[in-house]
């Protein structure tokens, strides 16, 4: 008898059909499973095995052939568990093959038949919507299949009630989508006394989607200002927050099947591998930096990541995009982030301190930055010095400006963006730091006074065209924010104010 349950493999956020095919044919008995299975899917002939035991069921003293098809692709994982029972069950007779045509399985199995949750449910559930099936999946995550808009979704506890359901017609109940609540204990930027020139940046930066790279001495505050970051940000629209719970889905880190509309916040140590911040592995798993998709990714102590690890960011920053290689295959997954970054002035992070000078410099210096490349910084559209915060400062100074006074001109800012790209036609951009070719040029038009400063200043300190095209983005959001037209001159300088520093430049 031969039986056949839809099922899955993943290449990414790439869903890839898998026809699982069981035969019980009369022979020496055995159980094998061929289809280039991994470890993870060889080793479910024991948990099926056991999971059927447990209701007391025996497989049929025959020969038990299932194979995964298309055979020539790796299928890894323990999702194949369910889908594998199932099939025998429906080899065996005992639940109707042609009710069971009709889903997308996908489940781990327990030794006592319950149904363990997995990875990528979502994206699966939204390619089963798109192929006009329905979704068998652990009841744990039956909320998350739910926001692919699917109607026919069996998320079931154990092996037993989909038995009962396909043949005694016992209801399981629709599950009920849910989602993350808004996080309310964020950190404030009232917390921080001075800095009102990084809180400005800040403000710009989060405006318009622009990278950011802090330098000052230790305790000058910067990774308090990069944690009260994600207050100032608008929540995640329904689209952005699918497509980043997709990610976080395929990662295993969506909590309870609950969607977030929170921007993500990931902020990784600096001893962290290439994989872990790009992404690779065995399985080519998402890192860090797709975790942090339509969010934020901040790094402390830029310098001290390995050079291999910060130069494998400068195609994610220009493209928005990872592509993980692997002898078999190609693995894409979304990188579009917002990059914060704090770093010491030098190793000891005295450099430039009249009261504690340097006892290295610039020796100190030069080492620390040397793993800083040139293309890297360039990608960086907003370079600022946090200086320290004086005793007075600290004792005297009221609190500062709440995030969501901040807040609001962000997403005011953000609004005037998006309706200027809805009235140019463009859907795939949000903010000015994705502007890309003649759109570019057609919304950062200057006034003549400011091309002129631009241009000046681009001759003098030799502006790569990366630089200019990062500058113009800049100008036009912080004109956003005044709610300006135009570029102006004053638009264009303090945008130039935040290129990278260097011995002979300026304005």
């Amino acid at each position: 008898m031969l039986a056949r349950i839809n099922t899955i493999a993943f290449n990414g956020l790439e869903i890839l059909d898998v026809d699982l095919q069981v035969q019980i044919s009369s022979g020496l008995p055995a159980f094998t499973i061929v289809g280039l299975p991994d470890k993870a899917v060889g080793e479910s002939r024991e948990r099926v095995r056991a999971a059927l035991q447990s209701m007391g069921l025996s497989l049929p003293a025959k020969r038990i052939t299932i194979n995964l098809a298309p055979a020539d692709l790796l299928k890894e994982g323990s999702h194949f568990d369910l889908p594998v029972a199932l099939g025998l069950l429906a080899g065996m007779g005992l639940i109707p093959q042609e009710e069971l045509a009709g889903y997308v399985t996908l489940g781990e199995l327990g030794l006592d038949g319950t149904i363990l949750p997995v990875n990528g449910v979502l994206p699966v559930a939204i390619h089963a919507n798109s192929l006009g099936k329905g979704l068998i999946c652990p009841a744990a995550q039956g909320s998350e299949a739910v926001w692919s808009g699917l109607k026919d979704i069996l998320a079931a506890d154990n092996l037993l009630s989909l038995i009962n359901h396909f043949k005694n017609g016992q209801h399981i109940p629709f599950p009920t989508a849910a989602k993350q609540t808004r996080e309310t204990n964020f950190l404030d930027m009232s917390d921080v006394k001075g800095q009102e020139s990084a809180k400005r940046a800040l403000e710009i930066a989060a405006a318009g989607g622009h990278n950011l790279l802090m330098s000052g001495p230790p305790g000058a505050g910067k990774s308090m200002l990069a944690a009260r970051m994600p207050s100032i940000l608008p929540p995640l629209s329904a689209e952005e927050a699918l497509e980043t719970s997709m990610i976080h889905s395929i990662a295993g880190e969506l909590k309870d099947g609950k969607l977030c509309f929170d921007r993500p916040y990931r902020d990784p140590h600096h001893s962290a591998s290439t994989p872990a911040l790009v992404g690779g592995g065995r399985k080519a798993v998402p890192g860090e930096i797709s975790l942090a998709h339509n969010g934020i990714l901040f790094l402390d102590e830029l310098p001290e990541f390995s050079r291999a690890t910060l130069e494998a960011l400068r195609q994610p920053l220009e493209n928005g995009y990872v592509t993980i290689s692997r002898v078999n295959a190609h693995t894409v997954y979304p990188a579009k982030f917002q990059l914060i970054a704090a770093m010491n002035p030098c190793r000891c992070g005295n450099l430039g301190n009249p009261n504690m000078e340097c006892s290295r410099a610039p020796k100190c210096a030069e080492e620390y930055l040397s793993k800083l490349s040139g293309p890297l910084l360039d990608r960086i559209d907003m370079h600022i010095d946090v200086p320290a915060v004086s005793p007075w400062e600290m004792s005297s100074v009221k609190t500062g400006e709440t995030s969501a006074a901040i807040r609001d001109r962000v997403i005011q800012a953000r609004e005037i963006q998006k309706q200027r790209f809805l009235k140019l036609g463009e859907t795939q951009f949000s903010t000015n730091s994705q502007l890309r070719g003649q759109l570019l040029e057609d919304v950062t038009r200057l006034d003549k006074e400011a091309e002129a400063l631009l241009i000046a200043f681009a001759n003098k300190n030799q502006l790569s065209a990366r630089a200019y095209h990062r500058t113009l983005r800049l100008a036009r959001t912080i004109a956003d924010l005044q709610n300006t037209t135009n570029i102006l001159k004053i638009h264009v300088a303090e945008a130039l104010s935040y290129r990278r520093k260097l011995p002979a430049q300026s304005i």
